[in-house]
């Protein structure tokens, strides 16, 4: 089996003087992820190292660079799944670590349990001797101006969620096993504890190796009203391609519940699709020794994987 990787930044509206920012911080995360494959290794650590990668750069709102609820305190969530035995964990509203998704990874791997949130995330954290990180330190200028902005009257926290977006990965390695991940510091200005879907399996992500894993990202509340993630391998289980999955399962969110928002496939044959139904998101995927890179409806600049590297 060719392994293939596909990631996303998050989909929203990107201004334009961002573009190459966010081109460079998925390209970054596909390659860390697709040297993963390239060498053997799994699904399940491909899709968290590309995660890493991007919970470490600021443009996006996963760890460091994530939102600040109302509080102005970072709360994160985090899924990480395996295909091979459905296997899951995930942390929700987690703070005070850069990297979520390794701490949902050994919550999997680690714990009897599937999620962990707020005080129980943090103190397994500490248990596991994962390196509590400052809020202050994961605070990006960016996203404090936005909160201090949302926190007058008549603002529209929503609105300015602009050019943010969830991260997310899914894979299939050598021996044909799948997984998904993905990290968000969720709404800004946001209530404490607000928990969105990103942490809820099914919604933020599912991943089984029948059929195929998958990632989302867009508003949290549609998602989880219509479980975006499985709905779309529900289509794939009757028959639809992965991009025909996926505009199947984000035609009837916008339908049924009016939300929007983006999802990343890869099928048990390794087809794979990234699609949205919002102004932009912006993904990379690797396959066949060939990048590929898209931020806008239609675009996919396809570079040999020589020349990316």
């Amino acid at each position: 089996m060719k392994p293939v990787i596909v990631v996303h930044g998050g989909a929203g509206k990107i201004v334009k003087e961002l573009d190459e920012t966010y081109r460079l911080g998925v390209k970054r995360a596909v390659l860390k992820g697709y040297d993963v494959l390239r060498q053997g290794g799994s699904a399940l650590t491909a899709v968290e190292e590309a995660v890493i990668v991007m919970e470490d750069e600021p443009i996006f709102n996963a760890g460091h660079g994530s939102v600040l609820n109302e509080k102005g305190y970072i709360e994160m969530d985090a899924i990480i799944m395996d295909g091979k035995n459905l296997d899951s964990g995930a942390v929700s509203a987690v703070r005070n670590i850069a990297n979520p998704i390794k701490l949902a990874r050994l919550v999997m791997e680690k714990t009897d349990h599937m999620l962990l949130t707020c005080e129980g995330a943090t103190l397994f954290a500490k248990a596991q001797g994962i390196p509590e990180t400052p809020n202050d330190t994961l605070i990006t200028e960016r996203s404090r101006k936005r909160w201090m902005k949302n926190l007058k009257e008549n603002s529209n926290p929503i609105a300015d969620q602009i050019g943010l977006g969830t991260v997310g990965a899914v894979a299939i390695d050598c021996e044909g096993n799948m997984a998904c991940a993905t990290s968000t510091g969720g709404l800004t200005n946001k209530m404490v504890g607000r928990v969105g879907d990103t942490a809820c399996i099914g919604s933020g992500g599912y991943a089984d190796n029948n059929v195929g894993a998958v990632s989302t990202t867009g508003h949290g509340e549609s998602i989880m009203k219509v479980i975006l993630a499985r709905l779309i391998l529900h289509y794939m289980e009757q028959g639809k391609s992965p991009e025909e999955a996926a505009d199947a399962g984000l035609n009837y969110m916008k339908s049924r519940v009016e939300g929007t928002g983006g999802a990343i496939i890869v099928n048990s044959s390794g087809d794979w699709t990234a699609k949205f139904s919002t102004n932009q998101m912006s993904w990379a995927a690797v396959k066949d020794d060939q990048l590929h890179i898209g931020i806008y409806h239609g675009e996919n600049n396809v570079i040999p994987l020589e020349k990316a590297l």
